[in-house]
């Protein structure tokens, strides 16, 4: 099983210099995924018991569109774990003009990470 979500971040969301995105911004939308994903497996929204080995590999600016994917490594009684992956598949260009973007080909990988999720026992 495997989900995916793209969202264009906004300016609004930009935390640091440089128009920054703080690292748990891509953490929620981890969240966003793992939820949907225990919703098709198990007709439950399910809880994140934990993360396993959150890389934070490039940086997510404003302006990005980012795309997120779970995909379901380990199927056990109660829990799942699920392989994460945030890209950049489209990058704001404030230096050809304000409004200016390109697509990403390749995209740029920025999050990976594992986690586990629970959900409710049948």
């Amino acid at each position: 099983m495997r989900v995916t979500h793209r969202r264009y971040v906004p300016a609004s969301h930009a935390h640091y210099g440089g128009s920054l995105v703080d690292g748990a911004y891509v953490l929620g939308l981890f969240g966003d995924v793992a939820t949907e994903v225990c919703i098709r497996m198990d007709g439950d929204e399910g809880l994140f018991a934990s993360y396993q080995d959150v890389q934070f590999r490039a940086p997510v600016v404003a302006g990005d569109v980012v795309e997120v994917t779970a995909e379901v490594t380990r199927v056990g009684t109660r829990s799942r774990t699920l392989a994460f992956e945030a890209r950049v598949v489209c990058r704001a260009r404030p230096d050809l003009s304000p409004s200016a973007s390109e697509v990403l080909d390749p995209p740029l990988v920025v999050t990976t990470a594992t986690g586990t999720v629970v959900v409710p026992a049948k």
